[in-house]
């Protein structure tokens, strides 16, 4: 009975990450305010009284897209903050930090059009102050993990101007050809090494 239950379990785990990686499409695709739950469930190959056992509305996909993102870029963060010492050049940081972003970028799209796109409603707009207050928050523990005396105050301050860097760049290198795109990220990087420093 025990086993069963645990296949059964696994199963709904299964279909819930398919549910979810269909609406990362859509939305990548159409942006959340467009996309509807019916779409979802034919992307995913269900019909929607299937999809509706997993989740009832388009909102509580939402909320399950930004905890799948929390907890797979809390896994990056969690990594990147155990190798960082004083002693590791901040142009190593940022460059590692701003080189996994943009390849973060290309596995999961409707990640950066729900922060970085135009939030409509108030349900989309406290989805991204949340994933930007977390990356804020990560950056802010690699500042003083690098930099023991600087304030906490400070360091989110510089972690949030941080993120609003990249909330500005990162449309023009999605828009751009390869060749301008890799320059605008030497130039992201350079501006943030400075501003950090």
């Amino acid at each position: 009975m025990a086993e069963r239950t645990v296949r059964r379990q696994a199963r709904g785990l299964k279909r819930m990450a398919e549910i979810l990686d269909a609406a990362e499409l859509m939305i990548a695709e159409v942006g959340y305010p467009e996309m509807t739950t019916n779409q979802v469930a034919a992307r995913a190959g269900l019909s929607p009284g299937s999809l509706y056992q997993f989740f009832r509305n388009k909102e509580e996909i939402l909320d399950a897209l930004v905890s799948r993102y929390t907890v797979e870029r809390q896994e990056f963060w969690d990594a990147t903050l155990t190798a960082v010492t004083p002693e590791v050049p901040l142009e190593t940081l940022v460059g590692r930090v701003v080189d996994e972003s943009v390849a973060f970028k290309g596995r999961s799209p409707a990640y950066w059009s729900l922060l970085y796109g135009s939030a409509t409603g108030d349900k989309l707009a406290t989805a991204a102050q949340v994933l930007h207050d977390a990356i804020a928050q990560q950056v802010a523990a690699l500042l003083r993990r690098r930099s023991p005396g600087l304030a906490e105050d400070r360091a989110l301050l510089m972690g949030t101007i941080a993120v609003a860097m990249v909330k500005a760049v990162m449309p023009l290198v999605s828009a751009a050809t390869p060749e301008r795109a890799s320059e605008l990220v030497d130039e992201l990087k350079v501006a943030l090494t400075r501003y950090l420093a």
